[in-house]
């Protein structure tokens, strides 16, 4: 594609497919929410497996989304979409693509997931998550055509069609859609992507998209349609066939990190990351990237080869400036104080903890002591997650449960922790284990707070509850 022309998409709107939510005069049956409350106690209702693991049986069907899809009319593909899949850097390269598309002037939708703090934030256009009364309307008549689909829908299909059929009804340009988990059988994989990126392969979920690397590649491979070039940021040798088969099958342009784009330079900056990018069609050098960590390095590349590969020319510079410095990605390396310093990061796999540990080394280094609030959901390995902190300083923790039905034992993070002789304190909740840490720090010191999105939230919501700046970059 040699260019964007919002007029080449045609316009989906609710009432034209007898489902305007909460209108005057819409189609009968539409159910109609007394509040947000009892939208989201509904949505609340179903499988959710963010709270439950899936098992392999339960994932493998698209069925029941596409079906839902059809009877909205199928709104995704009333706008362009880029897909996004990978183990680790998913978040922030989607946040790296919408502010790029943004800053070229395009309506840009984006849906995410997990959130922090309110499900809203999961579906944002012009970088404003989803009000109430939109919410509302379009779960709304979701609930309406759900007895028309054939087995119960499952949360995350719920809201995955809720974002598509708002970002149609106020039609977005571009939708930048990142997968939930895996990508094959990920109920947003109904999508007809003009992109597809996958930003890194590791262990993660093995339990279901494993046991082996190459199986993990080969599900998130599962996102390749045909024509779409993939942007491919996993690096490892014994995955390439994986990927390749995928685009061969596809007719889809392969472009690889270290081969058709890349990172040449990758310096620590004031607020972030100086980096010189490269891709097909140009280079960009002494880039600022408003994110900590060496890793937003590879991430920036990617979703620059992303951007490339849509629009399929060069990004003018000013939109890669406006673009890659305006960037916010809340949970992750956020750093929320600096008097002690309070870095926030929702690590919660060995190379995510690796690479929070480098960053803490590179990016945030303190004269003081470090201590570490930790939880982390049942199925992690709790020593190969706490091991790499050792090497930026962190010798003591408070461990903590995640305020998850899935949060490991305390029992078993604290003897986690010890075994790296590591000094441990226990605590409750998220919030009294924040509090314990903050009371033996100076101002010289760091506390980090990682395991988990979940606790990452939980931090967040408390800290801001006590007053603190959230802003403190």
């Amino acid at each position: 594609m040699s260019g964007f022309d919002s007029s080449d998409a045609f316009v989906w709107r609710a009432e034209d497919h007898g489902s305007a939510p909460g209108e005057p005069g819409s189609a009968p049956g539409v159910v109609r929410f007394g509040s947000i409350a009892d939208s989201l106690a509904w949505l609340d209702g179903h499988t959710n497996f963010e709270q439950t693991t899936p098992t392999r049986a339960q994932l493998p069907t698209l069925d029941r989304i596409r079906a839902l899809c059809r009877l909205l009319g199928d709104p995704q593909r009333a706008y362009r979409v880029v897909h996004v899949t990978g183990t680790n850097g998913k978040g922030s390269t989607v946040a790296m693509i919408a502010s790029l598309l943004a800053a070229r002037g395009l309506r840009v939708g984006v849906y995410t997931s997990p959130n922090l703090h309110a499900v809203h934030e999961r579906l944002v256009a012009d970088g404003e998550p989803i009000t109430d009364e939109s919410l509302a309307e379009v779960l709304g008549t979701l609930r309406a055509l759900e007895p028309q689909v054939t087995g119960r829908l499952t949360r995350f299909e719920l809201l995955t069609a809720a974002a598509f059929a708002w970002f149609a009804d106020i039609a977005v340009d571009v939708a930048v859609v990142e997968v939930g988990l895996g990508g094959r059988w990920d109920a947003t994989n109904v999508v007809d992507p003009d992109v597809c990126v996958v930003t890194s392969i590791s262990y993660d979920h093995v339990e279901v998209l494993g046991p082996t690397l190459t199986d993990i590649a080969a599900e998130k491979a599962g996102i390749v349609k045909p024509g779409a070039p993939l942007v491919l940021g996993a690096t490892q040798p014994e995955l390439a066939g994986v990927f390749s088969e995928a685009a061969a099958a596809n007719l889809a342009p392969l472009w690889r990190a270290g081969e058709a784009f890349g990172c040449s330079r990758n310096l620590v900056a004031v607020g972030g990351r100086l980096v010189d990018l490269w891709g097909p069609h140009g280079r960009y050098e002494d880039v600022l990237v408003a994110l900590h960590g060496s890793h937003q390095g590879h991430n920036a590349a990617c979703a620059l080869a992303a951007v490339e590969a849509f629009f399929g020319a060069p990004i003018p510079r000013p939109v890669v400036d406006q673009g890659f410095g305006a960037l916010r990605v809340p949970g992750r390396l956020e750093v929320v104080g600096r008097s002690p310093l309070v870095v926030l990061d929702g690590a919660h796999n060995v190379a995510g903890a690796a690479a929070l540990a480098q960053a803490l080394v590179d990016d945030l280094p303190v004269t003081g002591r470090s201590v570490a609030v930790v939880g982390m959901l049942t199925q992690r390995d709790p020593s190969a997650m706490l091991e790499p902190l050792l090497a930026s300083g962190v010798r003591q923790v408070v461990v903590c449960p995640a305020p998850s039905p899935r949060s490991m034992a305390l029992s078993t993070l604290a003897a986690a922790a010890r075994s790296l002789d590591m000094a441990v304190e226990e605590a409750a909740t998220v919030e009294e284990a924040v509090d314990a840490a903050r009371r033996s720090l100076g101002t010289d010191d760091r506390l980090v707070v990682m395991g988990s999105l979940y606790v990452v939230a939980a931090a967040r919501a408390h800290l801001a509850s006590r007053g603190d700046r959230l802003d403190a970059r």
